[in-house]
């Protein structure tokens, strides 16, 4: 099996609409998010959803497939600020090493506000964490646990505070390829993933199979996951989740242009 039969995906469960009942004709393997920009560009797969901030350190070498993304339109359940104390008063924030597009959120929310913390980078561990630093940031499954473990050290939620500053969809993960590859594979990879989220979007038998599988896998409760998916992430890029795109690329990385698409058709 060549590079070019093979799909990335993060290793949370915010995108198993979209991987979930994949044909075996694609091989598909997972990484945390801060890992799977390196894994396109070297031709590991052939494409993966990868952190919004790390496509916008490498779009000369990458473009983006349509349709597809990681996004939250307000709270987000999944991207957390936990402390024992308000943000405007911690010394220093611990980050994840598996995180890009929400180190960078955050970093730019602090500056808007007026704020500098230090910034720890540590493995992703609440109680370590919290050990050590006043504030720490939790991402994907992690999050999710957590919260339920512990919810009155929840500081913030990056995706509601974004929407509550820009009035759009904030987009964590965008599905991103060199843009050298063979559209041709692009197309048939595009094709697939989107008949899953339609799957996933239409036919509640298959629906509740993909929450059953996911909660398996992660230990959270089926109405959890439910509610995750109905009303904190979607993976379908709308013309909203867009704007929120282009915004978070020239205002938080600093982009001159926004995204840049592989043609398809």
């Amino acid at each position: 099996m060549t590079w070019t039969e093979v799909l990335g995906r993060v290793s949370f469960c915010n995108c198993d609409p979209v991987y979930n009942g994949i044909s075996d004709n694609w091989k598909i393997f997972s990484a945390p998010p801060s890992w799977l920009c390196g894994h396109v560009i070297r031709r590991d797969c052939v494409t993966a959803p990868i952190p919004t901030a790390d496509y916008a350190r490498f779009k000369d070498e990458l473009f983006l497939l349509p349709d597809l993304a990681i996004i939250s339109r307000g709270d987000t359940g999944s991207v957390l600020v936990f402390g024992n104390r308000p943000l405007e008063s911690m010394r220093d924030i611990a980050v994840p090493t598996d995180s890009s597009s929400s180190k960078q959120l955050l970093d730019w929310i602090l500056e808007e506000r007026g704020l500098d913390p230090r910034r720890v980078e540590m493995a992703p561990d609440l109680e370590r964490m919290l050990s050590e630093c006043d504030g720490a940031l939790m991402i994907g499954d992690r999050a999710l646990l957590e919260s339920i473990a512990n919810p009155k050290l929840v500081i913030m939620d990056l995706g509601a505070e974004w929407t509550s500053m820009t009035g759009l969809p904030m987009v964590f993960g965008v599905f991103a390829a060199r843009k050298d590859t063979d559209t041709s594979v692009l197309a048939k990879a595009h094709s697939e993933m989107l008949y899953q989220l339609d799957r996933f979007d239409n036919d509640l038998t298959w629906r509740l199979q993909v929450i059953t599988n996911a909660s398996i896998s992660t230990g959270l409760s089926e109405t959890r996951l439910d509610n995750y998916y109905r009303s904190e992430v979607w993976n379908r890029l709308d013309e909203d989740a867009l704007r929120g795109l282009d915004m978070y690329l020239k205002q938080v990385c600093g982009c001159s242009e926004g995204a840049e698409w592989a043609n398809l058709d």
